[in-house]
């Protein structure tokens, strides 16, 4: 039996256990970690996996694939910690939400026996840990896929169909433009949304506010409920990329606040043009949900079987462990 090893079960760890759970992949044993007893207790609850393992080290010995789903600051602990443990040809993973210091931390701290594939599933809610999992939390949305420089092709295919069953469209992009892009429009948010909760409940009047507020504040501040340590894990991790969003945050809405003192119909003029962008955004969006390009393919968990059950990663891991018993030869010192 083919075992996935999660690491770390709150949100996003809970519900890619329950999504591949759902899909039915044939021969899968999903073993679950996390530090937290009461995690581990309600993911055996919810079924989101099969087993669990009192360490990470333990978990991995034979792992086929490793998925860290901890808080980013945590991902270098972790890979120290599974490092030797690990089998050759093992295929490690990630979701962590920046990626360029998770592939350097990957570059530096793993062994070269294993293959390393950056990943980032664009989906979350703001309620964070195991109660809020969901199998349906990765349906059609996108999942960034970024391969370390030494990650084999099969390495590659098995990341990209974990991705596909779970439900996403695996989305390839390099460690450094994922930063860029993902500061303005998930990192960005994030601030944004605390940033609005900051300044309304310092306000003298925000017990009267507060009874005022409705839908429109509750959408907009809804980020500002994530886990402090999301936000200070991407603050550290990606810290050029969102100064920069940040600051073009402040003169775009300096620009607003000149707008709004003029009192012309300039203001008018750009909340139409904002209007016409957030609309094409959504059509765009509504268009590419509804072309289904890969209706003549494999179902997601076949190719997923297909792999593990005597296809690629299964080859890899073994050849692997050829060349390393070959090295490890009397004759070959």
């Amino acid at each position: 039996m083919d075992r996935v090893v999660i690491i770390g079960l709150g949100l996003i760890g809970g519900s890619m256990g329950l999504a591949l759970k759902k899909a039915k992949v044939k021969n899968l044993e999903i073993v679950g970690i996390d530090v937290d007893r009461d995690a581990v207790v309600k993911a055996s609850r919810k079924k989101a996996v099969d087993s669990t393992e009192r360490t990470a080290a333990e978990a991995v010995k034979k792992a086929a694939i490793v998925v860290v789903a901890t808080p980013l600051l945590v991902i270098p602990e972790v890979f120290k910690a599974i490092a030797e443990s690990l089998p050759s040809g093992c295929v490690v993973t990630d979701t962590g939400s920046t990626k360029e210091q998770v592939m350097a931390w990957a570059e530096e701290i793993l062994p070269e026996r294993v293959h390393f594939v950056g990943g980032h599933p664009m989906a979350g809610k703001e309620i964070s840990g195991i109660g809020g999992a969901d199998a349906n939390l990765f349906v059609e949305k996108s999942y960034c896929v970024v391969p370390s420089a030494s990650a084999s092709t099969g390495a590659v295919d098995l990341v990209v169909s974990l991705a596909q069953t779970v439900g996403s469209n695996p989305f390839f992009i390099n460690a450094q433009e994922h930063d860029a892009l993902v500061g303005g429009i998930s990192h960005l948010p994030l601030l944004l949304s605390a940033a609005l909760v900051s300044v309304t409940t310092r306000s003298p009047s925000w017990r009267e506010m507060s009874v005022l507020a409705s839908s429109g504040y509750r959408d907009v501040s809804r980020l500002a409920s994530s886990d402090p340590k999301l936000g200070f894990g991407i603050a550290k991790t990606n810290k050029v990329n969102l100064i920069r969003w940040i600051d073009g945050y402040i003169e775009v809405l300096s620009e607003y606040r000149r707008m709004v003192l003029d009192d012309g119909e300039d203001l008018v003029d750009e909340l139409d043009k904002v209007l016409l962008a957030r609309e094409k955004w959504l059509s765009d969006a509504k268009q590419s949900d509804e072309d289904d390009l890969m209706k003549d393919l494999p179902t997601a968990s076949e190719r997923m079987s297909e792999l593990f059950l005597g296809g690629n990663i299964s080859r890899l891991m073994r050849r692997e462990q050829e060349i390393t018993d070959e090295l490890r030869r009397p004759d070959k010192k």
